[in-house]
Formats: C-alpha cells, structure tokens, sequence
C-alpha cells in the first residue's frame, strides 16, 4: 500500500503518496475533523474481483461544528457525516448529532461502525454500492454512560464500557435489521425478553452479559485478533484479560499509570499499551511480558492549591542538556531535550504510588549545581488536619550516567518548621544555600572525607552534608536567593529588599533597595555587576539591579513566569505572561512572551509571542555537539540555544541571536540501540522455526526404521491467535504424523 489518507483538526482530508513523497489530493470539509474512518480500505475484495477498483471511495467523519456556540452547553456541536473522497463533497443527511465529537469505531472488515453518544450504542452498518445512502442503524441502551467500544473481529458481538468500571457484552448484535435478508428480519421479530437475557427494551441483541472488575471509569476495550481475548484498562494501571466464553481474567498488573490505549500490531505476538504519563510498553503476547518500554517527557501533575505557589518550574542541566521535571509517582524525570527521549528517573520518595491516590507528599524544589555532579529536592508531607506536616532537604551525588543521581544526605526540617523557598548551588564548589520563610538562610557544605574512607565507603556520614552557618535579616521571610558567577557574593531576598553576604564569612555587606511586592527570584546576569529580580503580586516587577552602584537600573512592570541568565556575557531571558482585561482566558491557557535583554539596556534585544505560557520554563543550553561534529564552539553568543517548555510540557529549542526560525530537530542516533537483525515472528517466536522437509533430510541409512519424534503433540499447543496459518502448518504436520522410511539399496549376493 503506497498511499494513506489523513483527516486533521484544520478540517482537512488529505491523500498521500508515499512511493514519491506528495500531497495527491486534499478535500475541504471547513469544520474540525476529530475521527475518521474509511470503510472500503478495510473489505476484501472478492476472488473473482481482484482488479475490480471500487467505483466510490467513502469517509465517515466525525466533526465539530464551529457554527454552533461553544459557551452553550446543549449545543449539539458534534455530528456525523458522510464524505465522497473521490468528488470531494458530503453525501446524504447528517447520521447523528452529539454534544461533543465523538470517536468513531469500525471493525476489521470495515462491515460495520459506532460512536458512543451518552447511554448508549450507535452502530450503522455499510452500505453496499448498490443501496446508495440507505444506511441502517441500530441502538444498545445502557444506564450509565459509556465510555468505551470495540466489535468483534469476526461475529457479531460487541462490547461497551461504561464510567463505573462495568463491561457489557452484546452479542448477536444486528441479526434482525441489520442483516440482508427480509426473512431473518421477519424471523427475528418472534424472539421474547426471555430469550433475550441482559437485553434492554427492543435492542437488537440476542443476549448482554456484564462484567465488573475496574473499580473507575473504562478506558479502552480491544479484542484479540482471534476473537478469544478482550482486553480492557482504566486508572488502575492494570491491564485486564478477559476470555471471551468463559469471563476468565489474567492481569497485567503494576504498570504504574492510568493507560489509555491499546493497539494489536501484525505481529500476532506484540501488541502495545499507552499508559497517562506519556509511556508505550511493548508487550509480548500472549505472557504480558513488557519487553520495552519508550519514555517520552512527563505530563504536568496536579499539585495542591495551597502549595501552588512553592513550585518553581524547572531545572536544567545546561552542559547535558537536560531538563528535569517532577513526575506523578514523586519521582524526577531527566529528559535529554535534544534526543527527544528520558535519560533516567529518579525516586525522590519510596513510595508505591498508585493511580488515583490522595497526594500527601509533594516535592516542591529541585536544584541542580552548574556541573551536574549534584541535586538538591525538598519534599514537602502534608498536613492531616493541620498536624504532621514535615519539610525534607536531600542532596544527591551524580552516578556514573549522565542524570543518575544516588542519595546522599537527607535532612528532616532544615529550617524548624519553616517551608524552604529557594535552593541554590555554588558555580565552583560543593556549596548550596536555602532560604526559608521563617526568616533565615542556610549555607551547607559537603563533607571532606579521608581519602581511605572514600575509597572503602561511601556511605551517607562520609560525603554528606552538613550546615556551616546562618543567616539572617530583621527576622523577614528568606524568599530568594543566589550566588554571584565567581561564587564571591550571595544574593538573599528577604521580602522586598535584597541582602548581600560573604558566604565564606557569613557577613552582611550590603543591602539594596526595596520593591513593593515581595521578591520570588533572585539571579546574577552571568559575570557582568547585575542582578536581576522578580517580584510577584498585584504588582509584579521585574529588576535589573547595579550591584558597583548598589541601586536599580531599570524596571519593567511584568508578571514573571521564568528566568534565565547567561553564564559568561550579560544577556539574559524572561517569560512573562501577557495580562488580558476581559480575564477570558484560564491562567493555563494564558499566552507569553519570551524577552531577551542585555543588562545595561532595557529595551530587549529579541522576543517571541508564546502559548501556554503559564506554569512554563525557559533556559540558556549549551548547543547540541552533535549539530557541530568537527568543529570547535567557542564560549560566545553563538553557542548558546534557548528552550521553552510550556505548561503542557510541549518544548521548542531555537536559536535566540540567530536569523533562523526555526526548531533544532535532530536527534543524536549514535546513543540509539539498534537490533542486530530481524528478531523472530509469530509462531517462531515461541516454538522455533518449522524444520523444512526435503528429500536429504528423511534419507537415513540405519537404522532402516526411524520412529517419529512426535511433533504433533505441541505444534498446537501454543494460543490460537499466535498460530500461523493453517496452510503454512498442514504440510508439516501431516508429515509429523508418518513414519518416514529411507531409501534403501538392495544388497547383491557375493558370486
């Protein structure tokens, strides 16, 4: 097959070719397109009709209709209609109408297709060539909303998932007004409710049998391709198989995140999962066995409103390029931003996290020193009733991998009870401050072991941390703070001044200014006499302060989401969210603008209008080397990129002093494995490949009767559905069943 058709939310339908890469044909449909199925790529066409090309080519769409008003919430916005892709026009009535777009689902044999709408089963049956657009329909009721669907490969059984975790099975669906003939419509008519057990009503189904295993809403439903199995997940992480005759299960348990799909590929013994937090697991079938796994970057997690405000986006790894981000199973993520793909995970808290649970634990701050080689967390325990809550602070060393990090210190209630605000580490050396809203900062150091003890354990007491003074400032809360790019100064905000201190002596030195608001974020702009803050509130600030003059520079009023600064000339870059008077949009939803400055002036040198700007990121890397194989990048502007991550974790790394507009895409392969040739298929993949008999192999000289090694007792002991062709198994298991004699020479008598 050498074409596909695509359909898009731009409220297109696309022909492609693939044997030159094209655009063949486009066709308007002007309303957003969410699902599309094409019935006829599905049929078999029959023997005797092999080059007979189908004299119509028809689409069943699901689309959005933008003429309907989105603020009402009985609007019918969602229809179903029927396109001719060859005349590029719609055809016929509208099939249905729903409050939102639904999914369309067909069966392999492209004879049938359904939607679910609220209660119940919608399923159409294709109509033939000759029968134009008369389309016959069929409804299955249900008390609850459904939210899952699936047919049968084969008969006509389909099955439905509802939001309480309940599974129906409809089988003999359609028998009377779907089918072709008047006398089995006729026929069908005499059947009684009690013939019909689980039935609601007049559908059209011959029994409904219930299952009830998921304790949550339904997400997927998928039969095998045999027929034999269902499978079904929800928010449980667990995937269900059901056998169909029996209602027998087997679980796939513990895979750690709600899934959402289920896809059967060729290969009858893979098939994949895709789980909430943006995973695919390969799964080997029929044992369930994960094979691989593919990791793309974690999706935001809910976090609690009254600690919204203690997270600070993320941190970034500028040498390695990677940015870690905190995940819903209190872990840290390290995502290689340049190879697209996780580089490792981190388990701040052993805690078996399970979909659904109430969070109780959260961690609020990751730092990461200039080098990588350590990081910092602060998990925070919530409160039951407003006793027990419990701040942690622990440092982690860097493994031999790049983001592999084993703890190192742990430290229960750094700052008393106080909640921590900010962490920072030293350029140079193993140094980190953190400051607390109980009115002090703390400077820790690593301890220096004996190189003999180094050498033999290096356990928690040998190369942890420890505080090595305190500080503070008339008793106000610590918001901020950070070290200069020498590591000479450290900059501490304590509410709307900013305190500047010897970290090696613990002396104040000087104090600057005062904002109106409170001050959330403190940064040197690399090696030049500025610093920057940010000040958040009914009037947020953004600073840039001389430190030689010890007095602002200049000031913008911007509400800032994300800062961050060059290592080695002035520049640095702001995200600040664009404030709209109507408040229409929801602070996820509300859109940015990237600014990049150079410190003495204050009109920016360069800015782009961003999405999703609240809740996002922005960092300096240093540029991919792979993009510059051979050659030597100088410490200059032109070796820095930018990336911007969004509040939905979509990112975008480009050029900010460059003409280009555009994303840096490439991938570094050499860090891919790939496999070393064509691993086994289908039934070789669990009994071998099938001995090919020739003459050679059955022409034996002794003994002159060879027994058979009785093959035929497992040849079909394997799942049906992971079984080869009958054709492909028939010569060799006839064969398994005779005794094969070989060719013997006749002896002659000696004279």
């Amino acid at each position: 097959m050498n074409f596909c058709w695509t359909s898009s939310l731009d409220g297109t339908i696309c022909y492609w070719g693939f044997a030159v890469p094209e655009l063949i044909k486009k066709v308007e449909v002007k309303n957003r397109v969410h699902s599309m199925v094409i019935p006829s790529l599905l049929q078999r066409p029959l023997e005797n009709d092999d080059n007979k090309k189908p004299s119509n080519l028809y689409a069943f769409i699901s689309i959005e209709d933008k003429n309907k008003p989105s603020g009402d919430s009985k609007a019918l916005r969602g229809q179903i209609q029927m396109y001719d892709l060859k005349r590029s026009r719609k055809v016929g009535g509208l099939l249905a109408e729903t409050r939102h777009p639904e999914m369309i689902v067909v069966n392999k044999s492209g004879e049938y297709f359904g939607i679910r709408k609220k209660h119940q089963l919608i399923v159409w049956k294709v109509p033939s060539e000759d029968s134009k657009y008369d389309i016959k329909k069929i409804k299955l009721h249900h008390t609850k909303k459904l939210s899952a669907f699936a047919f049968h490969p084969t008969e006509r059984i389909v099955a439905g998932g509802d939001v309480t975790g309940r599974i129906l099975i409809w089988r003999g669906v359609g028998e009377r007004k779907l089918s072709k003939s008047k006398c089995q419509i006729n026929k069908g008519n005499f059947h009684t409710e009690e013939e019909r057990p689980g039935v609601r009503g007049n559908d059209n189904a011959d029994s409904c049998s219930t299952w009830h295993w998921h304790s949550t809403e339904v997400k997927f439903l998928s039969f095998s391709a045999d027929g034999i199995n269902l499978y079904s997940g929800g928010n449980e992480g667990v995937l269900v198989v059901w056998q169909l005759d029996s209602g027998e299960r087997r679980f796939l348990p513990r895979i750690g995140s709600p899934l959402l799909y289920f896809v059967d590929s060729p290969d009858p013994c893979l098939s994949c999962v895709s789980c909430a937090d943006n995973q695919i697991h390969l799964l080997k079938m029929p044992m369930m066995d994960i094979t691989r796994s593919i990791s793309g970057i974690k999706l935001p997690c809910l976090f609690p409103d009254i600690y919204e405000g203690l997270y600070f986006g993320f941190a970034f790894d500028r040498a390695a390029g990677l940015a870690a981000l905190r995940t819903q199973s209190y872990c840290i993520q390290f995502f290689s931003l340049y190879d697209d793909r996780e580089a490792s995970q981190v388990q701040v808290l052993e805690r078996n996290y399970q979909p659904g649970d109430e969070i109780t634990v959260v961690v609020t701050l990751v730092a990461l020193s200039s080098d990588g080689s350590t990081m910092s967390t602060v998990e925070v325990k919530l409160p039951e009733e407003q006793i027990g809550g419990l701040v942690t602070l622990k440092f982690w060393a860097s493994g031999s991998r790049s983001g592999e990090y084993c703890l190192s210190t742990v430290i229960y209630e750094p700052h008393s009870d106080a909640g921590i605000s900010a962490l920072a580490f030293h350029p140079s050396r193993s140094m980190a401050v953190s400051s607390s809203y109980g009115g002090d900062f703390k400077i820790w150091v690593q301890s220096s072991p004996s190189s003999i003890d180094q050498q033999k354990d290096q356990t928690l007491q040998n190369s942890g941390w420890k505080c090595q003074s305190v500080g503070s400032y008339k008793g106000k809360p610590m918001t901020a703070a950070a070290f200069s790019a020498d590591g000479s100064v450290l900059a501490a905000a304590a509410e709307t001044v900013v305190t500047l201190w010897d970290p090696d002596k613990n002396i104040l030195v000087a104090v600057i200014g005062e904002t109106v608001n409170p001050i959330v974020h403190l940064s040197f702009i690399g090696k030049s006499e500025y610093l920057a803050s940010v000040s958040r509130g009914s009037l947020p600030q953004l600073s840039v302060w001389n430190l030689s003059k010890l007095s602002i520079s200049w000031s913008y009023k911007l509400y800032v989401e994300a800062v961050t600064c060059s290592v080695d000339n002035s520049h640095f870059a702001v995200l600040s969210l664009i404030t709209k008077s109507n408040n229409e949009a929801t602070p996820q939803d509300q859109d940015g603008v990237i600014l990049v400055f150079k410190a003495e002036d204050q009109i920016p040198v360069a800015s782009w209008f961003v999405k999703k700007a609240s809740g996002g990121g922005l960092s300096f890397l240093s540029k991919d080397p792979s993009l510059h194989d051979g050659e030597t990048m100088e410490e200059n502007l032109s070796s820095l990129m930018l990336v911007y991550i969004n509040c939905d974790h979509e990112y975008v790394i480009f050029d900010p002093y460059g003409n280009e507009d555009h994303q840096t895409s490439k991938i570094r392969r050499e860090n891919l494995v790939h496999s070393e040739g064509p691993e086994p298929f289908g039934y070789a993949s669990i009994y071998g490949e099938l001995p090919e008999i020739t003459a050679r192999e059955i022409q034996v000289t002794q003994p002159s009767y060879v027994p058979s090694e009785r093959p035929w007792e497992t040849i079909f002991s394997g799942p049906s559905h992971v079984l080869p062709p009958l054709t492909k198994l028939c010569s060799a298991f006839l064969a398994s069943l005779l005794e094969k004699r070989p060719a013997t020479q006749d002896s002659v008598p000696s004279a």
